[in-house]
């Protein structure tokens, strides 16, 4: 089954990343082995967590909304839905959802674009750049993200139309990581209507489902 654990024997060492909690308008990363699961969790309500991730033995390699999009021949993610790097390869897949509404076509906001629109403070984009620069981690390019938690649709005459965001304190996804991969989510400011209230959001891994416990 798709969040069952992998098999791994007795004498390898399965380093699990401790929780990490990221404020509204920053950006967190987490470390995350092939086999376990991710959980992002909202701590807020109106939640959005721009996504990034990059493997762990080559930065060049990157979780890819583009390549996701084609790969699945989706803009919308669902449960059991491969998201897949910039090599057009499994990254990881999504499993349990209690939002089941995000975005994969929207760009991460910037602070210049932010202002634009009447917003202040730091947008999607800087905060990620930051967290890398924190890691001392260069990267060739820095992808569009993958909004999760976002509220949009997509009309037949191709308009993107912003829904009020109904994320609430506790939802969260969990994906079945199938890659080594550093995975930074941003809590800024989106700049979309609807969902441009910021919240704090929650990054945590485990081996299995039962570990998550009450979370």
């Amino acid at each position: 089954m798709l969040l069952m654990r992998e098999a791994w024997a007795e004498s390898d060492v399965r380093p699990l990343a401790a929780p990490v909690e990221i404020k509204a308008g920053e950006a967190g990363s987490i470390r995350v082995l092939r086999g376990q699961l991710l959980r992002i969790t909202a701590l807020g309500e109106g939640a959005v967590a721009s996504l990034f991730g990059f493997s762990l033995t080559d930065p060049a390699v990157w979780l890819s909304v583009h390549h996701t999009r084609v790969f699945s021949n989706s803009y919308l993610l669902g449960s059991g839905m491969r998201l897949v790097n910039n090599r057009r390869r499994p990254v990881m897949v999504l499993g349990k959802d209690s939002v089941k509404r995000h975005d994969l076509l929207l760009p991460g906001s910037t602070r210049a674009w932010l202002a634009q629109q009447g917003y202040e403070g730091e947008g999607c984009i800087e905060a990620v750049q930051g967290e890398l620069a924190r890691l001392n981690m260069d990267v060739p390019k820095l992808p569009d993200p993958i909004n999760l938690f976002m509220h949009v649709r997509l009309t037949r005459e191709g308009e993107i139309l912003p829904e009020t965001n109904r994320t609430q304190p506790g939802d969260s996804i969990t994906c079945r990581v199938v890659a080594d991969t550093l995975f930074i989510a941003s809590a800024c400011c989106t700049g979309i209507e609807g969902n441009d209230k910021p919240a704090p959001l929650r990054l945590s891994v485990a081996e299995n489902l039962s570990a998550f416990g009450v979370e």
